[in-house]
């Protein structure tokens, strides 16, 4: 043990002899909205899978952290996220029963999240592909083999174990895996700054009819922009954003909230979690006043779930083959190697609460693309990175990192791991048009291909109250 300072002790830990626990051919880590959809991918295209989660229940922040509402599967015209990700949700709102169904059949943009019979579907929907999912467990080391990851080793209450799989697919939401094999990456902006996160929450008790009668009445927008102005003129809301995100209404008596921000957090270190957890908190407890008092329907609301851990909407993006950038948006830019399109608006969350955000939107029935080379990380063959963090710069990632794009890059990543593990091939080897062909079969939409599934389906936009900034 060396002590230059009390920051700085190090243990030099002993070596160990560790059992390989699992052998699949694709392994999986993390099981937010894309490692949900690269999971399932991987196994229905052959691939024996396994899906690694540190939680109980798969899902992310959707299920962890609450997020209210899916955000946009359409580009105000069409559904451009399809596939797996557009199924689940349709099964989502089946499996949450008659009433619900009745209110969000036709919606496909800001449906409200009824997050315990999402955790249901995603189960029975991952188990049904065949993969293995593995819970409670953290992968905490990399194994590596030159530009090869060789194996992982995870822990959980069985102790430590080694997975060696053929391909690896980082779904980690914040480049976990990618970081511990040394890909090198970016976080926030120039001078580090990153999106707040939000600590979200249900409430039940809430009278729908009322609160929609006071918004008819008084003009008021279902943000509420004035009431959270007032309020915070006479100190009994912070300082910050001037509006509710989202309010999505599961039933006419349970409302999902995104409402408001905690400064500051770094999703990578446990510590800043921490705080946000304890800061979230009680700052949900100052809201829940502030609606009780300033808001009709909302007087005799009672908090029933707050998030497992407060929403995270940035940390790591890697540097990979290829960087999407702010301009590939704005040009509505396709590639040849396309694998999803996004029409998410552009949404930088203040990074301080005397700051604003930034708001870009494509034209309706617009979309970019997003390309397969942007999830190879650079120095690596067999890891691919699916999500939030895949390399792009910090205006396109603050369109890219809703759980509808998560779902279809993480679908792209599955099945060109499948792919890879028939050829014994890297992510760099995969046939590119035969990567396409796939995916368009299996549902995906990568453009203006004819004969999709939804192609036709005329969709419903902004039903619910549950606004643009997420």
């Amino acid at each position: 043990m060396t002590n230059s300072s009390t920051n700085n002790l190090t243990v030099t830990i002993p070596a160990q002899k560790l059992t390989v626990s699992h052998t699949p051919d694709v392994v999986v880590v993390g099981g937010g909205a894309t490692g949900i959809a690269a999971a399932i991918a991987a196994a229905r295209n052959g691939a024996s899978t396994l899906l690694i989660e540190q939680r109980g229940y798969l899902g992310g922040m959707g299920t962890a952290a609450l997020v209210p509402a899916f955000c946009p599967y359409t580009d105000g015209e069409k559904p451009v996220i399809r596939g797996i990700g557009l199924d689940l949700l349709e099964k989502m709102k089946r499996a949450a029963g008659e009433d619900f169904l009745n209110r969000y059949e036709q919606l496909l943009d800001w449906v409200p999240i009824d997050v315990e019979t999402l955790k249901r579907v995603y189960d029975a929907e991952v188990l049904a592909s065949g993969a293995q999912v593995l819970f409670h467990t953290v992968a905490d080391q990399v194994l590596l083999d030159g530009d090869r990851i060789s194996g992982l080793v995870i822990s959980n209450k069985s102790g430590r174990s080694v997975v060696q799989a053929k391909l690896y697919i980082d779904a980690s939401g914040d480049a976990d895996l990618a970081a511990l094999a040394g890909v090198p990456f970016q976080v926030g902006g120039d001078n580090g700054e990153l999106q707040p996160g939000t600590m979200c929450y249900v409430v039940t008790g809430a009278d729908k009819v009322r609160f929609n009668q006071f918004l008819t009445e008084t003009g008021q927008h279902p943000q509420l922009e004035d009431l959270v102005t007032l309020a915070q003129q006479n100190g009994e809301l912070p300082e910050g954003r001037k509006r509710i995100s989202g309010m999505a209404w599961v039933s006419n008596s349970v409302v999902g909230f995104n409402f408001g921000h905690v400064f500051n957090i770094d999703g990578t270190k446990a510590e800043d979690l921490t705080r946000a957890a304890i800061e979230g908190r009680q700052l949900i407890d100052t809201q829940i006043r502030f609606l009780k008092k300033y808001v009709p329907g909302f007087e005799h609301i009672f908090l029933v779930h707050s998030g497992d851990q407060i929403g995270i909407r940035e940390t790591r993006r890697i540097q990979g083959d290829y960087t999407l950038v702010v301009d590939d948006f704005l040009s509505m830019r396709s590639f040849e190697d396309d694998i999803a399109r996004n029409s998410y608006f552009i949404d930088i969350h203040l990074a301080n609460a005397g700051s604003t955000m930034t708001i870009k939107h494509l034209p309706k029935g617009k979309s970019h693309g997003v390309p397969y080379r942007c999830m190879l990380p650079q120095g690596k063959s067999n890891l691919i990175v699916a999500g939030r963090s895949v390399s792009s710069d910090r205006p396109v990632q603050g369109s890219l990192r809703v759980m509808p794009n998560c779902f279809a890059m993480g679908e792209a990543a599955g099945v060109a791991a499948s792919m890879a593990s028939v050829d014994g091939v890297g992510f760099r080897e995969v046939s590119i048009p035969e990567l396409q062909r796939k995916l368009i079969e299996q549902g995906a939409y990568l453009g203006d291909n004819p004969g999709l599934a939804y192609a036709d389906r005329e969709v419903a936009v902004g039903a619910v109250h549950y606004e643009d900034e997420n």
